[in-house]
């Protein structure tokens, strides 16, 4: 871990920098040697890190619709060459060259972390061994070292002996009862943010090389973070879990918000909207709106959750509009007439009976 994390020490000092700024910050409330303060920088480190991650995290998002968009043609060419495995996959690769799409992509914001991850490794880890490191300067070095989260350092870990603890100011005991469960629960939310994923914003009609990628992060993830969690120091769990809380409140609103077409969320969101504009009839908020448009402009290319919703509307009297908005079926018929140049159908004669047509007409009577 040490040699990885040196392969990062290029941005050792701007880590370092953040981490400094904020603690100037935090030290004048809680203190400049409280654990607090050193805790809390990291997390506004977390913070600021995600913030920037924004960007990238929406176009995330885009390449993960990209894919689902892509489920029915995946799903033909399994279908197509199901006892051809080479062949299935070399179809799949063509068919992401060719639009664009990427499987991996949900692992872009790990990738993107990854630098910072372990320049602080290696930041947390010079403290640890008592060095100065970046713009961290010997006073600092030894606030840092003072500095305790629950009653553990800052800079320990769950493998370190108890000699190590001691020399930090801490019990072996305290360190590895703070550091077991910090590593339970970021494997825990990892865990949760992957299963949410996979239960709700996935159409888990089509079953795809994309859909058994989900499935086996969601296992390996968390399983990694539990082995390597033990070699982490304390400033670093504090760190990562930071970021899957984060991850896991983002996930939240993406799914609550724009859920994943075909998906279980899909289907509780266009329930939650249906009550929506029963209330108010109408729908409001320009989001909700551009979801609808979306359902119309797909016509009869519907998923089952988006028919039912529109069938829905038309049990109570509404019809959806091209412009998300939603209007009485009355007005839409008549906007359709309007439409058509406000033509009024022609009256139909009455068709007459076989007898009335055999019967000839009576001869007018003359004065």
């Amino acid at each position: 871990m040490d040699t990885i994390a040196s392969l990062f020490s290029f941005i050792t000092t701007p880590v370092s920098w953040v981490i400094v700024q904020f603690h100037s910050l935090y030290g004048a409330i809680f203190g400049p040697d409280s654990g607090w303060a050193w805790g809390l920088s990291i997390v506004s480190l977390v913070v600021l890190i995600r913030i920037c991650l924004i960007p990238l995290f929406v176009k995330q998002i885009k390449a993960t619709r990209g894919m689902q968009a892509l489920q029915p043609k995946m799903k033909a060419i399994q279908e197509r060459y199901k006892n051809d495995k080479q062949r299935q996959s070399e179809e799949m690769m063509k068919l992401y060259k060719e639009t664009g799409t990427n499987p991996l992509s949900s692992c872009l914001p790990i990738l993107a972390q990854s630098p910072f991850f372990f320049a602080l490794y290696h930041v947390l880890s010079a403290i640890a061994n008592g060095q100065t490191i970046g713009v961290i300067n010997q006073s600092l070095l030894e606030s840092a070292r003072q500095a305790h989260i629950f009653g553990a350092p800052l800079a320990a870990k769950f493998t370190d002996s108890a000699e190590k603890a001691a020399s930090l100011g801490a019990s072996i005991t305290d360190v590895r009862i703070v550091t077991a469960v910090m590593i339970v629960m970021m494997s825990l939310s990892q865990f949760y943010t992957q299963r949410q994923l996979m239960q709700k914003n996935v159409d888990l009609s089509v079953k795809t090389p994309f859909m058994q990628q989900q499935k086996m992060l969601m296992y390996i993830f968390p399983l990694i973070f539990a082995v390597m969690g033990i070699n982490f120091p304390v400033g670093v769990l504090v760190y990562w879990l930071t970021t899957n809380v984060w991850t896991m409140g983002q996930q939240m609103y993406v799914i609550n918000q724009n859920p994943t077409p075909g998906s279980k969320a899909q289907d509780q969101y266009l329930t939650r909207l249906l009550k929506h504009v029963s209330t108010h009839g109408d729908v409001k908020g320009r989001g909700k709106k551009k979801i609808v448009a979306a359902i119309v402009a797909k016509g009869p290319d519907r998923n089952d959750n988006e028919r039912k919703f529109i069938t829905a509307l038309t049990k109570q009297g509404l019809a959806a509009q091209a412009d998300g908005s939603v209007i009485k079926s009355a007005e839409a018929t008549a906007d359709a007439d309007a439409a058509s140049g406000g033509a009024a159908k022609r009256q139909q004669p009455k068709r007459q009976t076989k007898s009335q047509r055999q019967t000839p007409p009576k001869p007018s009577s003359k004065k």
